[in-house]
């Protein structure tokens, strides 16, 4: 079953394109930090959640008669309040019925893609955008639309990971890299002469994109149907080299290359691990056969977080003058080589 989400924004044409959104949802106006909002968000890695209720408490309000969702930054649509309003020509039940934050939670923990380093936000909303009923997705940013009729888990689940391909490429493949979106659509046996902005949604390149990020690492339930909505593409585990292309891309990016481990030495035998982010967990040294030496304790701060390993074993033992090896038990950042020199 094709997917009902429309991911509004401009599709690559030669890729000569500015980001921009045709819908309204503008993409250089990204929300601001979560910090400046004064939800409690629920946070799955790198990526903060907004529940209906939420997003209804805190971020929408009345005007001229009409309810009006408005983001840090700026960007505001109209909502649609009720199923008898001219623009819903199928009423369902007679309610709107927004998508469940465990869902999309779950959805979220569910992604085989590292995620971990997108700053980006989700707003589960109470009722459909009056200029696009449908879900959407920008840089950063994911609106979720309501159904008609309660929504099953698998359609929540495969709507969220659509968007979050859209936000994951925007990340990772923008619209300014020609060269890497050659490459993805010759991976994908197609051009960008035929395949633009203008093309019908299923072949538009963002859409190839977002439905090829769902198959390839979006969970089972986001998968239930087993297709794709370009029902004429090669279904997108079928295509040679596509995931790790995908893949490869994340590992390249700015975001990732600043998350990653990194080491210092501190003082005599002693090294700090840090690394860029807020998730915290146990880091463990390893020597070069792979035997567990410590264990060591995060502290966060700021926008970092960092371990301090006094140089011995778990028994005491000195290990200066040895190769180590330093992992986060969330894999978060890789893993770092050491050679503890002082």
């Amino acid at each position: 079953m094709a997917l009902t989400s429309h991911a509004p924004h401009s599709r690559p044409t030669r890729l000569a394109l500015a980001f921009c959104i045709s819908l309204g949802l503008a993409l250089a106006a990204a929300p601001s930090d979560a910090s400046e909002l004064s939800a409690a968000p629920v946070r799955v890695a790198g990526i903060v959640v907004h529940d209906a209720a939420e997003t209804l408490r805190d971020f929408c309000h009345e005007q001229d008669g009409g309810l009006w969702l408005e983001l840090p930054g700026g960007m505001r649509w109209e909502l649609v309040t009720s199923t008898t309003d001219p623009v819903i020509t199928n009423p369902g039940d007679g309610e709107f019925h927004p998508f469940d934050v465990s869902e999309v939670d779950a959805a979220l923990s569910l992604v085989r893609y590292p995620i971990h380093n997108l700053s980006a936000e989700v707003f589960i909303l109470p009722f459909p955008r009056r200029e696009s009923l449908e879900s959407a997705a920008g840089a950063g940013l994911i609106l979720l639309s309501p159904g008609v009729r309660p929504l099953s888990r698998e359609h929540q689940h495969a709507e969220l990971v659509h968007e979050l391909g859209h936000v994951v490429q925007y990340a990772v493949l923008p619209d300014t890299d020609e060269q890497g979106w050659g490459e993805f659509m010759h991976i994908r046996g197609l051009s960008l002469d035929t395949h633009t902005a203008e093309s019908a949604h299923a072949d538009r390149p963002h859409e190839i994109w977002a439905e090829d990020f769902r198959a390839l690492f979006g969970g089972t339930a986001a998968n239930s149907t087993g297709t794709i909505e370009n029902a004429t593409l090669a279904y997108s585990t079928q295509v040679a080299g596509l995931a790790e292309f995908m893949q490869a891309l994340a590992d390249a990016s700015p975001a990732a290359a600043s998350a990653r481990l990194t080491a210092a030495p501190v003082a005599r035998g002693a090294v700090t691990f840090s690394r860029f982010g807020t998730n915290a967990s146990v880091l463990d040294v390893f020597d070069a056969a792979g035997r567990r030496l410590a264990s060591v304790t995060p502290v966060v701060g700021g926008s970092s977080v960092a371990w301090t390993w006094n140089g011995e074993d778990a028994s005491g033992r000195s290990v200066r003058g040895e190769v180590v090896f330093a992992r986060a038990r969330d894999a978060q950042g890789g893993a770092v080589r050491v050679v503890v020199t002082r």
